[in-house]
């Protein structure tokens, strides 16, 4: 050992006695202390002794050790190894705490502390000899300068050589197996080249004993010149451990297949870090790779749902809870629905952090064999639909939540006609594809709040939730034998089928599934009287409602090539008084030897039946039309004000025609204003947008109707082009008796100004309304105290006369028309 290091172990100044010995035992130097003593003489008398902590003390640790001798008849000191920056082993050090003065009174009393503590030391060794046996344990070490092993007892009975002499290396390596003979071999070389410790698992055949497992250590000493001066060694029996370990592979292994066989996998969830821990079966449930896996990118795969309930589940069970079992389902990355049956409990144990243990089962055979018996319990096989059985059952449902919120509930009765004579002549397999095909016609109409069954044969049941009008239930049923018009293929053979329909509606007479069946029945069966492929209301007094709806809805049909609709036009005057008016086109119409229908009446059905596109049509002509007349003729005018429907604006090339409507009647685009409600410009779709893109294009102005009676909304009015808001004529009439009526119409007139937008007051029929409004600041007034809708000719004579000057002489004459109202 270099002297450099000795002399500064020995510089401290340490009241502790000290001494360095080399890597075999001997002692190289002390401090005073440890020599006033005599520790050095002890350390090489008891060298022998030393050798086995000396082996433990060379694997790092700080090795108690008892000495005889002392004052006390006693060193209790601690053994150390030293090693230098490459972890190699330099020298062991034995310090000794403060050892106190001998008192020399006491030798006798010393020597027989002396004889004790030798006592004690060989007691010692017995002890770690011991705990070597039991560890199955042995030492071993190698000089190379003498090229001798010396081995310990345990070593022997390790190899069961007991006192016979083990002949060096070679005679035990022999008894090595054969593989584990060259791993021992290669392992002595490369640590001869090397100087590195290793450490290798051998077997050792042992006859009827079969095969013994060992553990080695090979631990070289290395001097300054970098040389192995000693190997040090250990050997251990893991035998036993082996064998665990095989059985505890075996048992895995059996419990992976019980878990395959039963798809039963289970994990291991940290409560306060959810950390997880799998097993191989859980990872397949899931159609996962074995790799590390967090809990939340595993229920990432489960429904909201399923994973909802789980974490609700486990946050019960922290709070104390029991154990609780849920059936939950996920989707596999490949989109397999897989369902799991989970067992969720705490698992407390001592030593350990808690934890949650989950067991996952996979049911989904006896899932979908479930469903398939739901299935077959209440669904027709034929199309896929509701049965009898469990649309009586949704049904009631659905009449306990209706009555709950008072919402109208109708039940349809679809038989459909002529069927039976296609299933007779074409034969059951042409009647059951028309039955599915006619089904799947008849869905699509549907909602998916709806209910949908097939009651029996050719016959249908449908169940309507929320309607918003009991009208509406006719408009489904209007739909539903649409869907039947365009006829059917069945290879080349065309087959053609409608629907009788009969209406029923929940009220009190009618408050469950089988009175509301007959009474639906019955009016089916009225239907098919009536002349089949139609519908009808089992009430009278809405069948009567139906009926009138019908005749409207039919009337409709060649209005316009008839000439019934004609025009009124109400002039719109400037609050300045300084600019010419504007007019407002109104429509009306006339059914000879019925006489006039209101507007709020026929539009809606209008615009229900989609008749209102060709109806807004003739409006747009006709109004460009007089116009251009009235222009041509001298007359000073603003703009004309037309009314346009929501139904209008969803239609595809509404906006091309009106520009070329214009551009045929030679009225410019800028002097033609739309009027729409608020509820037309809610859906902001790509037709919308596109439709607005082309009016903005070519200058036609728009302006928002009825404002602040609908679904008043800022941010409509900044995406679309609107030009002027029309001040609903329920706020005009109310201002001058309701302060908040009033401050309604200054706030829209307000508002209207800070988006850059005009303000008119429509329905103004008194001069204390007009002078509100001047006030505060209105735009433009319209109303009967200017004038009433006037006819064509009339309306020029009111231009001719000034406006105001031949108001009055006209009033009596004017017609009396309303604009057109638009649905929202």
């Amino acid at each position: 050992m270099d002297q450099g290091i000795i002399a500064s172990l020995l510089q401290h100044p340490l009241a502790s006695a000290l001494v360095i010995l080399d890597r075999n035992g001997r002692p190289l130097a002390a401090n005073p202390a440890a020599r006033e003593h005599g520790l050095p003489a002890t350390v090489a008398a008891y060298g022998a002794l030393l050798e086995d902590l000396r082996l433990l003390a060379a694997d790092g640790g700080l090795v108690p050790c008892q000495l005889p001798g002392g004052p006390h008849g006693r060193f209790d000191g601690w053994m150390r190894a030293v090693h230098d920056a490459g972890g190699n082993l330099l020298a062991f050090t034995l310090s000794v705490p403060e050892p106190v003065v001998a008192d020399t009174r006491a030798a006798p009393a010393d020597l027989q502390a002396q004889a004790q503590m030798e006592a004690l030391l060989r007691e010692q060794q017995v002890h770690l000899r011991e705990a070597q046996r039991i560890a199955s344990m042995g030492s071993w070490s190698w000089d190379p300068a003498s090229r001798q092993f010396w081995w310990s007892p345990e070593f022997r009975a390790l190899l069961g050589a007991g006192h016979a002499p083990l002949g060096g290396r070679r005679h035990w390596l022999r008894q090595l197996e054969t593989r584990s003979r060259g791993l021992l071999r290669q392992a002595w070389r490369r640590m001869l080249r090397d100087g590195k410790p290793s450490t290798l698992a051998l077997e050792l055949p042992r006859g009827a004993e079969g095969m013994r497992h060992l553990r080695l250590w090979l631990q070289p000493l290395l001097g300054p010149d970098g040389h192995i001066q000693r190997v040090l060694g250990q050997v251990q029996d893991i035998t036993e451990q082996h064998q665990t370990d095989a059985l505890i592979r075996w048992r895995t292994e059996l419990l992976n297949r019980v878990s395959a066989l039963g798809r039963i996998g289970g994990c291991e969830i940290d409560v306060l870090t959810r950390h997880t821990q799998w097993t191989e079966e859980c990872y397949r449930i899931h159609g996962l790779r074995k790799e590390p896996i967090t809990l939340d990118q595993v229920l990432a795969l489960y429904t909201q749902d399923s994973r909802d309930a789980f974490e609700a589940a486990l946050a019960r069970i922290a709070a104390g809870g029991l154990p609780e079992q849920l059936d939950l389902c996920f989707y596999r990355q490949s989109g397999l629905r897989v369902w799991v049956q989970v067992l969720i409990e705490l698992d407390h144990r001592d030593g350990l952090p808690t934890r949650y243990v989950v067991l996952f089962r996979d049911i989904t055979r006896e899932r979908e064999a479930s469903e398939r018996i739901e299935l077959l319990a209440h669904y027709d096989l034929l199309t896929g639909l509701p049965n009898r059985m469990l649309l009586r059952e949704q049904t009631a449902d659905a009449i306990e939540e209706a009555r709950d919120r008072g919402a109208a509930l109708a039940m349809l009765f679809i038989d459909l006609d002529g069927f039976k004579t296609i299933n007779d002549t074409f034969g059951h397999a042409t009647g059951d594809a028309l039955l599915k095909a006619a089904a799947a016609r008849l869905h699509q109409v549907l909602r998916n709040a709806d209910l949908f069954g097939r009651f029996n044969g050719d016959e249908f049941i449908v169940v309507l939730r929320d309607l918003a009008d009991p009208e509406d239930a006719g408009h489904v049923a209007r739909k539903l034998i649409a869907s039947l018009a365009e006829p059917l293929q069945r290879g080349e053979t065309t087959l053609k089928v409608g629907a009788s329909v009969g209406i029923a509606m929940l009220d009190d007479e009618h408050g469950d599934f089988d009175t509301l069946l007959r009474a639906a029945d019955a009016a089916m069966y009225a239907a098919k009287e009536a002349g089949r492929n139609t519908w009808q209301y089992y009430s009278q007094d809405a069948l009567l409602r139906i009926q009138r709806r019908l005749e409207i809805e039919h009337a409709l049909l060649g209005a316009i090539e008839r000439e019934e609709f004609s025009l009124a036009y109400q002039p719109l005057l400037h609050a300045a008084h300084d600019q010419p008016p504007a007019i407002e086109a109104l429509l009306r119409w006339h059914r000879p030897g019925i006489g006039y229908c209101s507007p709020a009446e026929f539009i809606p059905i209008a615009e229900k039946c989609g008749e209102i596109v060709r109806i807004g049509d003739w409006v747009l002509a006709e109004a460009c039309r007089q116009a251009a007349a009235w222009d041509r003729a001298g007359l000073q005018f603003d703009r004309i004000a037309v009314n346009v429907s929501a139904v209008q604006l969803r239609d595809r090339g509404f906006a091309e025609r009106v520009i070329d409507t214009c551009h045929a009647h030679g009225w410019p685009p800028q002097r033609l204003e739309l009027e729409l409600t608020e509820s037309a410009l809610i859906r902001d779709t790509d037709v919308l947008r596109h439709c607005f893109d082309v009016l903005e294009r070519h200058g036609v102005p728009l302006a928002v109707d009825d404002f602040g009676t609908g679904f008043s909304n800022l941010h409509y009015l900044n995406r679309f082009p609107v030009g002027r808001l029309k001040i609903d004529r329920s706020f005009v009439q109310g201002m001058l008796h309701d302060t908040g009526t009033a401050e309604v119409t200054q706030a829209i007139v307000h508002l209207g100004h800070a988006l850059g937008m005009k303000v008119v007051a429509e329905g103004v029929e008194t001069e204390q309304e007009e002078a509100m409004l001047r006030r505060q600041g209105c735009d433009e007034i319209q109303g009967y105290l200017y004038s009433r809708p006037l006819t064509p000719r009339d309306l020029a004579h009111w231009l001719r006369q000034g406006g105001a000057q031949g108001q009055l002489s006209l009033a009596g004459a004017a017609m009396d028309a309303v604009r057109i109202p638009v649905s929202p």
